[in-house]
């Protein structure tokens, strides 16, 4: 199946990565590609003391919201191709693609090269595809969606993210 968290609100990524956490608990195998991310989170931290869980950054430790350049757009293209030959190995039972919607968003690819590399995927593998502003395309692609509204956040009165829970 394909699932998609999407929308405004917090949890997207928390939700992926919880999902992570109960396929290890069933004995399966977890890829985690993160678009557009490159600093290092709490999360990654514990998720990588799960052997069966692997994890990798295709993105730089800075990321400008509307500004993309050429070394985003090539860290994001070399993660979309690794993950691509991933899919189709079948090695995993769960491809997390983290931030892959704000990737196509920005344009660092295209909504047709990401439903190329779904399309290429193993037939036992689940994929889950998060982020904000998800594609049309990838809605009607997916088999399960999901938005996170926000209805209120601690953030709009200049609460800065704190390590353990939102970072």
């Amino acid at each position: 199946m394909i699932q998609v968290y999407t929308g405004n609100g917090k949890g997207k990524t928390t939700a992926a990565f919880g999902l992570a956490i109960r396929a290890v608990g069933a004995e399966k195998s977890v890829f985690i590609g993160q678009f557009v991310k490159g600093m290092r989170y709490s999360e990654l931290k514990s998720l990588k003391r799960i052997d069966r869980i692997k994890i990798s950054q295709y993105g730089l430790d800075y990321f400008i919201k509307g500004k993309t350049d050429k070394k985003n757009i090539g860290e994001a293209r070399k993660g979309l191709k690794e993950i691509k030959e991933i899919l189709k190995s079948g090695k995993y039972d769960l491809v997390i693609l983290d931030e892959a919607n704000i990737a196509v968003y920005y344009n660092l690819f295209s909504v047709e090269e990401l439903i190329d590399v779904i399309n290429a995927r193993a037939q036992n593998v689940e994929v889950v595809i998060t982020g904000r502003y998800a594609a049309k395309e990838i809605i009607e692609k997916a088999d399960l969606v999901t938005e996170m509204k926000e209805i209120k956040h601690y953030y709009n009165q200049g609460l800065e993210a704190r390590v353990g829970i939102e970072k």
